[in-house]
């Protein structure tokens, strides 16, 4: 069965479709918002807001700094996993210091934008429990803030991701800064393919990194037994040049593909639940603690 998701407008004011097979109800009553929490549109990196300067400060040093090398040494470096251990909801806790400097449309503690977002789909998918705990941890890789995890800065932790290694598409938010950064001119890295070859899958290009392949590996080495498109939610949810724009898209094989499917369903809810609602802590918290159980072993290697 093939069904159209109606999407909201794109920056440039056009509305968005994606195809998506499978035997589920799609977009279950979920209202997507016009503004921001700042009376803006969302993901608008241009209009002037008391954001703006922060997060146009951010995109530069993170387009400057995340080149091959530098992901490769951070990958094998955090991928050992031997910095600390605890549970699930108690590295969600650990991001109620935090607010993403990268994000435009919310400037409230993490754990609220954690929250709501696995709220929303909760509602709309009660069936899929895996998905609402895929909302609830897909940002847990922001503890990289923190000073038992290094206290890395901002740019190497949020914000949207992107290949390396190959050339930096201009679907890239402030793609202008990638002018600095070493791989810019680089011959073996700034081709289509560069150190790649097409359809070789996602799972083997090297992301920008942060938050999001960082929790991918955590969740990956901890064996859990959430649904590969879980997985690929939580390691791809900010590539948006890919599921906004469709850039990079001849890296990708068949099963990420498939994946993508429910990654054009996720985002929604992870970009548009961000609001100054705040969720009852406490009265969720039971529901994915069971889900926390169900899911990951009691304690993880971080």
């Amino acid at each position: 069965m093939t069904i159209v998701i109606e999407q909201p407008l794109n920056e440039a004011g056009r509305e968005e479709k994606s195809l998506v097979s499978g035997d589920f109800v799609l977009d279950g009553g979920f209202v997507v918002p016009q503004i921001n929490s700042f009376g803006q549109t969302f993901r608008d990196y241009e209009a002037e807001s008391e954001r703006k300067k922060t997060v146009e400060e951010f995109y530069k040093n993170n387009h400057i700094n995340q080149c091959y090398e530098f992901v490769k040494k951070m990958r094998e470096d955090y991928g050992k996993l031997n910095r600390v251990e605890m549970s699930i909801w108690e590295c969600c806790e650990l991001l109620n210091e935090f607010v993403d400097e990268s994000d435009p449309d919310l400037d409230e503690p993490q754990i609220e934008h954690l929250l709501q977002t696995a709220e929303a789909i909760r509602k709309d998918y009660p069936d899929e429990d895996w998905l609402h705990l895929t909302g609830l941890i897909h940002d847990l890789g922001k503890v990289l803030l923190h000073k038992k995890f290094g206290e890395l800065p901002q740019w190497a932790v949020v914000g949207d991701s992107f290949p390396v290694g190959c050339a930096f598409d201009e679907s890239n938010v402030h793609h202008k800064y990638f002018k600095q950064n070493p791989d810019f001119g680089n011959p073996k890295y700034n081709t289509k393919l560069g150190v790649y070859s097409e359809g070789c899958g996602l799972g083997n290009v090297l992301m920008s990194w942060g938050h999001d392949d960082y929790m991918y590996l955590v969740a990956k080495e901890n064996k859990t037994t959430l649904p590969s498109a879980g997985l690929f939610i939580i390691r791809y949810h900010s590539f948006y040049p890919l599921h906004k724009h469709g850039a990079y898209s001849y890296l990708m094989n068949e099963e990420d593909k498939e994946n993508l499917q429910w990654l054009h369903i996720f985002n929604k809810y992870d970009l548009y639940s961000k609001s100054k609602v705040r969720i009852d802590v406490e009265k969720v918290k039971p529901y994915y603690l069971s889900l926390i159980e169900k899911y990951f072993p009691a304690k993880l290697r971080w």
